[in-house]
């Protein structure tokens, strides 16, 4: 009897065996004919399509790109004028931008949609696969808050770029914070910074740089300097930069209206120039000396009393920014504000270049006091608007956190002090805050 129960037993186990084993057969089955995954861009599911990618060439225009592709001009017409009030396809492709068409998975190939890209965040859609319809649209921007340290032992500049971070965040403490603050050309060797920023990220995979500095502390000469980014006016969306007591870092105006250049011709009234005989050729504008198409910023902010071509100005404009100060940006290749405009300190108002009279690319960047054109680095600037009463009990609510925050950074020195470590250290702390807009 023991022995026949013994068989039954072994039995059991071996069809319940069998039926876990055709159970995991089944399963895994099952996982290798798992649906592909999808490829998703631009709102579309690439794998529906043939996907062409090209970038639009001298001589490229709408008509002949889808020509190329199977489409005739009569539907070509028909696709141009539903469009035009979205997107001008006769004049807004650029050369060297890129495009995506959209065709169908045949032999055909025929084109269904048309994607334009103006630059890395906006796309152009113009879909004409069943009926004809166009929009604009934005790639998901990522903002993913970082903080970094570091000691200097030369310039700023260096210790970032040895360590792999961009050198734009040094431009920002320097240019954007700091400016009136610490001379970035003066740093003392064993001065340190930590900061709390934010990098851009286009699609998660495509890095567009620093996009803005939260917080900054910066020992000089071992003197403190802390830095809090916040929103004095969300109407006009000014931001300004102040210390732990709500006191404003900037001036009213910036130091440059270009960033990455040199001076090549001051104010001088008693300038005498070879070429016209050594006569007295006064120069009432400080010359700025960059390449073409380099970005011309509003040193304060105003509104746009003149945007033109004149003369021996060439392209220029000219910012009024209170009763007493206005300031005008000469010899622009491009003029990219309009009369009555209202500019921030900082925004883009031209490139540079070498409309008028100029011997070479620069802006000449000239400056009036109540009326009279004088020399902006003889003159005592006022200070940036202090912040509101009503606004500084928020801001001192707002930055206690992120002080707290900042002062929890610790330099590397400080952590690691009783081993030897270099004199041009950093330290670099990333994906703590991910946003999504």
């Amino acid at each position: 009897m023991g022995n026949k129960y013994l068989v039954l037993l072994l039995c059991a186990i071996c069809i319940f065996g069998c039926k876990n084993d055709e159970k995991q057969v089944v399963e895994d089955l099952v996982e290798v004919i798992e649906e592909p995954e999808e490829i998703l861009e631009f709102g579309f599911n690439l794998e529906n399509y043939i996907v062409k990618r090209d970038t639009i060439r001298k001589g490229d225009s709408f008509g002949e790109i889808l020509e190329r592709n199977n489409v005739g001009y009569p539907k070509i017409f028909n696709i141009a004028e539903k469009a035009k009030d979205t997107f001008d396809i006769r004049r807004g492709l650029q050369i060297g931008k890129p495009y995506t068409l959209l065709c169908s998975k045949d032999s055909l190939e025929l084109a269904k949609c048309f994607i334009y890209q103006p630059n890395l965040e906006e796309y152009v859609v113009i879909n004409f696969h069943d009926s004809i319809h166009a929009y604009t649209s934005r790639k998901p921007i990522t903002f993913v808050e970082k903080t970094a340290t570091g000691v200097i032992n030369s310039n700023i500049s260096e210790t970032l770029e040895e360590q792999g971070l961009s050198p734009r965040l040094a431009y920002k403490m320097a240019d954007d914070i700091y400016a009136w603050t610490i001379d970035f050309r003066r740093l003392q060797k064993g001065d340190r910074f930590k900061v709390i920023y934010t990098d851009k990220y286009i699609d998660d995979t495509i890095y567009t740089g620093v996009h803005d500095v939260k917080a900054a502390y910066f020992e000089h000469n071992k003197e403190p300097f802390y830095a809090f980014r916040f929103l004095t006016d969300s109407s006009k969306g000014i931001v300004d930069y102040f210390n732990e007591e709500a006191k404003n870092l900037r001036r009213a105006f910036l130091k440059a209206p270009v960033k990455f250049s040199r001076i090549s011709s001051r104010y001088n009234l008693k300038r005498r120039i070879a070429v016209y005989g050594f006569k007295l050729r006064p120069h009432r504008g400080t010359d700025f000396a960059a390449s073409i198409g380099t970005p011309i910023m509003a040193t304060a902010n105003g509104t746009v009393t003149k945007s033109e071509r004149r003369g021996g100005n060439g392209n220029y404009v000219k910012i009024r920014h209170n009763a007493t100060y206005e300031t005008q940006y000469l010899h622009m290749s491009r003029r990219l504000v309009k009369v009555g405009q209202f500019v921030k300190q900082g925004d883009i108002i031209g490139k540079v270049g070498m409309t008028g009279n100029t011997g070479g690319p620069h802006v000449c960047y000239r400056f009036w006091k109540n009326g009279k054109e004088v020399d902006p680095f003889k003159q005592k600037l006022p200070e940036a608007k202090p912040i509101s009463d009503s606004l500084k009990i928020e801001y001192l609510k707002f930055i206690e956190p992120v002080k707290t925050q900042l002062d929890n950074i610790h330099f590397l020195e400080d952590v690691f002090e009783d081993q030897n470590q270099p004199e041009h250290t950093i330290k670099q702390n990333d994906n703590l805050i991910s946003l999504n807009n």
